[in-house]
């Protein structure tokens, strides 16, 4: 009975500091280009124009209606955060002063239902 005890307090122990996974690499433009072209059986260089201009439309679509959706991929959005007021506020048991800061807009991005289905 003593033993089981110590076997699970190791596991407790474990599961509380966790096992860090070595963190992803996130696919370059080139290594994206690359895989996009051997799938599609076109040149690097064609696929490297279409993201760029994926990228560009994109941007204008945003900046003009405020969503673009990359289908089966993202949704990027705008919102619009308000001004904030300075004021006195507590922090971590002190009063802080805290400055005005002007509205601004802030994009996000949002995995399509489709994605969160294949993940």
């Amino acid at each position: 009975c003593l033993h089981l005890r110590q076997v699970s307090s190791q596991n407790i122990a474990m599961a509380k500091g966790g096992m860090k996974k070595a963190a992803a690499k996130t696919m370059s433009k080139g290594a994206l280009a690359d895989a996009l072209a051997t799938k599609s059986e076109l040149k690097k260089s064609v696929v490297g124009k279409l993201l760029n201009g994926l990228a560009e439309v994109g941007a204008a679509e945003v900046k003009k209606a405020g969503v673009f959706t990359i289908p089966g991929l993202a949704r990027i959005k705008t919102r619009r955060k308000p001004a904030t007021k300075a004021a006195k506020r507590m922090m971590f048991g002190q009063e802080v002063l805290v400055k005005a800061k002007p509205a601004k807009t802030v994009v996000k991005a949002f995995a399509v239902a489709a994605l969160k289905k294949t993940i």
